[in-house]
């Protein structure tokens, strides 16, 4: 049965929805801009379940950030810290490869790897990290860098992108995270993260990840000083890139935190506009596959609603998150493998461990197993 519509703009949309038609851009701004939150997210339920029927993916996973030392100055971040800051800090390779054995005593199946952009450690050296990491774990998968950090590796080494990337894959990692795309509207990426690569920068060294056989993640950070159409045009070319290489597994909509930052005057996002997020995601975003509804952002409970307007993953354990809890998260930083099971079950979906690749994770207490 058809909803109700209280927003009759939305019933062309609601018809292409029910017949599986591409939504055009000008579609997501009127998804946008629509007060009719429960019309929205009806429409990015039907293309959940179309796709995932009643499953939430999750998984057992640690977070390891070697670094808050960054060259940049993003007026968006709490974490990146100069050098000389005496709250910076950097971990030696064996306190990397202590730390990712520490904190949890499930077996996690990744390791979630992200830090600043550090100006002295080496490629050299985060292939030492990601050789000892393997190593130690041999059955972690480890999915590690943003497009910036590599970008950033690459123009240090004075290599290629192409050339940096098969020299961390070579040395252990097997995936990427999907951070650091920000918004890919120039306007916006001059005041919030001047320091950074460009839109097309971080388009250009996702599309060689890709080439060279690394699936990897692709983000949006929200609710700070872009418009509807900001929004929209940075969906679209992920979908674009996405027609062109298969190679994004999951979309994360990032809501921005204000708290620590210069642009602290920002109010934090509301439910409403976490929940628009994720909807219109699932909605523009016809071939990622995975829409995650990250809880260590939205909290426990919208990540949980968010499995009603679109979402099919709430994301893992994370143990400890650095990044977000600068920005003054209160989100826990850990969520025990059954609260999250209950978490699930709760929003009336059925539980999936997955791999970082989806795949089905079969578990004891200490070990799990990845079905192939």
């Amino acid at each position: 049965m058809q909803p109700q519509l209280e927003d009759r703009r939305l019933q062309p949309i609601l018809d292409k929805v029910g017949a599986g038609k591409r939504l055009a851009p000008e579609d997501g701004v009127t998804l946008y801009r629509s007060h009719d939150l429960l019309a929205v997210g009806y429409m990015a339920n039907l293309v959940r379940e179309r796709l995932h029927g009643d499953r939430t993916y999750f998984n057992v996973n640690r977070h390891i950030n070697p670094t808050d030392v960054c060259v940049a100055s993003c007026r968006l971040c709490a974490f990146g810290k100069k050098a000389k800051d005496p709250k910076a800090y950097t971990m030696s390779l064996e306190q990397v490869w202590e730390v990712a054995g520490q904190g949890y005593r499930e077996a996690v199946s990744e390791f979630h790897i992200v830090g600043g952009l550090h100006p002295e450690l080496t490629l050299d050296w985060y292939c030492q990290m990601l050789r000892g990491l393997k190593e130690r774990y041999p059955e972690v998968h480890l999915k590690a860098f943003t497009m910036v950090e590599i970008a950033y590796l690459a123009q240090r080494s004075r290599l290629s992108i192409r050339e940096t990337l098969l020299r961390l894959k070579e040395a252990g990692m097997d995936s990427m995270p999907g951070g650091g795309a920000e918004i890919f509207c120039d306007r916006v990426r001059r005041i919030i993260c001047d320091h950074k690569i460009t839109g097309d920068q971080w388009l250009d060294t996702a599309r060689a990840a890709h080439e060279v056989g690394l699936k990897s993640n692709c983000t949006m950070l929200y609710g700070h000083i872009e418009n509807e159409e900001d929004r929209v045009d940075h969906l679209v070319r992920l979908r674009e890139l996405q027609d062109e290489t298969g190679g994004f597994v999951t979309y994360i909509p990032l809501a921005f935190h204000p708290d620590n930052t210069p642009l602290q005057h920002i109010h934090r996002t509301t439910g409403f506009m976490d929940l628009k997020n994720i909807a219109v995601a699932r909605l523009m975003l016809d071939n990622i596959p995975h829409i995650k509804a990250y809880w260590i952002m939205m909290t426990e409970r919208i990540a949980q609603i968010a499995q009603r307007f679109g979402a099919d993953d709430i994301d893992g354990t994370v143990v400890e998150e650095k990044i977000y809890h600068d920005a003054g998260a209160t989100t826990s930083q850990v969520l025990r493998r059954d609260e999250l099971l209950r978490l699930i079950r709760e929003a009336g979906r059925e539980p999936f461990e997955r791999d970082t690749l989806y795949r089905p994770v079969e578990r004891t207490e200490a070990t799990f197993t990845v079905l192939v």
